[in-house]
């Protein structure tokens, strides 16, 4: 038998496989298998569909702009995504929108085109 790792959010020992994923049942948090081990960073989309560096993705709700009198709209189409780990604010991606300039965004509020 192997031994899962702990979960990489709470540290839990009690993860338990699920299809190609690991899942906590402390915290409820879902990893794939081979993420973990080798560090990288999985971020999925608000479909549930995994982006990668470079994907392109489309804003799903209206963004308020901290010191802008103007919003992101819906359907603002962002090239070249470069994802990064998340640092506590749920903020993971990391782009150039047009307009707007270089800002953080969270996966939930886009789709993978």
């Amino acid at each position: 038998m192997t031994t899962l790792p702990n979960c990489p959010k709470c540290n839990s020992e009690y993860t338990y496989e699920d299809g190609a994923l690991l899942v906590c049942p402390e915290c409820a948090h879902e990893w794939e298998a081979g993420a973990a081990d080798a560090g990288e960073v999985v971020v999925k989309d608000a479909n549930g569909n995994v982006l990668s560096n470079g994907d392109s993705v489309s804003i799903i709700k209206n963004l308020k702009v901290k010191g802008s009198t103007s919003d992101i709209k819906v359907g603002t189409k962002v090239k070249n995504i470069r994802l990064i780990e998340d640092s506590g604010d749920g903020h993971n991606i990391d782009c150039k929108i047009d307009g707007f300039g270089a800002m953080k965004l969270k996966s939930e509020v886009v789709k993978k085109l």
